[in-house]
This record gives structure tokens, C-alpha cells and sequence, in this order.
């Protein structure tokens, strides 16, 4: 149990200095923004997989779901990091992102919630439970997009 306990609070460690150096890691701003709009575009591919089982489209493979819900979980973390200073112009971000920090780190962490929800439900194999927590999924996604994205 100490093993497990110490192994989780190096990984925490190191997944937090692994966030801070990729922020030092781009070299222009633009490498930023793509970043993090390519994170944005995998998270939206493996969310968007799940929504034929969720909408009743295509048969409820739990397998598949679950397999998609952990690269969702492993995906979720990785935009925020591409949000750096100077990178404002170019990007479909609003400047809310960088004057409103507080509230886009909420955000960030609310949708990281739902993703381990999501998580949760799909372990459990029960597809009413793994379609309520896409539900949350995507609100805590159009929320921080209503917020912090500018409208096309």
C-alpha cells in the first residue's frame, strides 16, 4: 500500500512539473496555439466517438467506450498548457481566458471532473450511468467554449 500511495504522489509531482516545462517548451506563440488546438481536436474525436453509443445509434461496447474514455482522460489535461502568455492574438480564444485566469482555471478543472466521471461510469460498465456522465462532459465543454471561445 505505501508502494501505491508513494508511487501516485511521484506521479503527481511529475505530471506537474511535466505541465510547467511543456508551457516553457514553445518557442513561438503560434506553436502554443497549436498545440493546444490539436489537443483540443483529439479530445474532440475521442469524445465524439462515444456519441453514436450515447445517442442509441450503435450498440453499447463497453470495451470501446471504456478504451476511449481513458485516452479522453489522458487528453484532458494536455491543452492548458498551450495557453501561454502572448498567445492571445491568432486564436479563437477570448481575451476572457488571460483576464479572467481564475475563472478559465476553473473551468479547465471543472471539465477535467467531468472526464473522471466519465471515467468512473465507464468502469462500471452500466451504459445509463456512462451516459450521464457524457452529459456532463459536454456541458462543462460548452461552458468554458461559451466563455472563453470567441464564436465563429
Amino acid at each position: 500500500m505505501k508502494k501505491l500511495s508513494f508511487l501516485a504522489v511521484l506521479c503527481t509531482l511529475l505530471s506537474a512539473l511535466w505541465a510547467q516545462s511543456a508551457q516553457a517548451q514553445f518557442a513561438k506563440p503560434e506553436a502554443a496555439i497549436d498545440y493546444r488546438q490539436s489537443a483540443l481536436t483529439l479530445i474532440s474525436s475521442h469524445f465524439g466517438r462515444m456519441q453514436p453509443v450515447i445517442k442509441g445509434q450503435a450498440p453499447y461496447d463497453a470495451a470501446a467506450i471504456k478504451a476511449n474514455v481513458e485516452i479522453l482522460k489522458t487528453l484532458s489535461t494536455l491543452p492548458w498548457a498551450g495557453f501561454i502568455a502572448g498567445s492571445e492574438k491568432g486564436s479563437s480564444a477570448k481575451p476572457e481566458v488571460w483576464t479572467d485566469a481564475a475563472g478559465f482555471k476553473a473551468a479547465q478543472l471543472k471539465f477535467e471532473g467531468a472526464v473522471d466521471k466519465l471515467s468512473v461510469a465507464a468502469n462500471t460498465g452500466d451504459l445509463d450511468k456512462v451516459k450521464v456522465a457524457y452529459g456532463e462532459v459536454g456541458a462543462s465543454c460548452k461552458a468554458c467554449h461559451d466563455s472563453y471561445k470567441l464564436k465563429k
